[in-house]
């Protein structure tokens, strides 16, 4: 079983997070940070979407209201 979990590790250590390794011996704050400002923006943006999707449902009317949220309550 620990061959499995070294095999995890060596995944994500090795292959999924090697461009971080890169990152991390910059000098700059803000170049080294920036993948993580681009996830930031991105999340953002999906947020924003999904409020106006919200707000759409809700002035449409197509949103359930009713006090129970199951039928056998």
């Amino acid at each position: 079983m620990s061959k499995f979990f070294h095999g995890i590790e060596d995944l994500f250590v090795n292959y999924l997070f090697a461009p971080y390794d890169f990152f991390r011996f910059m000098h700059s704050w803000w170049a080294s940070n920036t993948l993580n400002w681009i996830f930031f923006v991105i999340g953002f943006i999906a947020m924003v979407y999904w409020m106006q999707q919200l707000k759409i449902f809700n002035d449409n009317g197509e949103e359930d209201k009713s006090i129970s949220s199951h039928s056998y309550l």
